[in-house]
């Protein structure tokens, strides 16, 4: 729960690195609080079936996306990479791919051009 408060008090912070784990650790707190809040819509009523999206669900995933930008941007220039790599996604069915793979990448040892290492 440390490395979600941690990316929530970075809020827009774009500079720097984040490591692989709060990367993570952010990206499974957020799917546990969105089926949460999903389901609470679901049974609350507020879900609307043609969108796939709920009152709370909505409001959460908004309330995050910011945070949720700017950690993948610090991962990737934690693997030395620019925070534009994050536009990849765009090109279908293997951008996503591509992105996953450089989440998944361990860190660059030491400084980088970016900043000192998380580790």
């Amino acid at each position: 729960m440390n490395w979600y408060l941690e990316v929530l008090k970075k809020y827009a912070e774009f500079n720097g690195r984040a490591s692989r784990q709060e990367y993570w650790y952010f990206m499974l707190f957020n799917i546990l609080i969105s089926a949460f809040l999903a389901t609470i819509d679901f049974f609350g009523g507020s879900f609307n079936v043609e969108t796939g999206v709920g009152l709370l669900s909505g409001l959460y995933s908004v309330a995050v996306l910011i945070p949720g930008i700017a950690v993948t941007v610090r991962r990737l220039h934690d693997t030395d990479r620019s925070g534009w790599w994050l536009l990849i996604p765009l090109i279908p069915v293997i951008g996503g791919i591509v992105l996953f793979i450089f989440m998944i990448q361990d860190s660059t040892s030491g400084d980088n051009q970016y900043g000192p290492s998380p580790k």
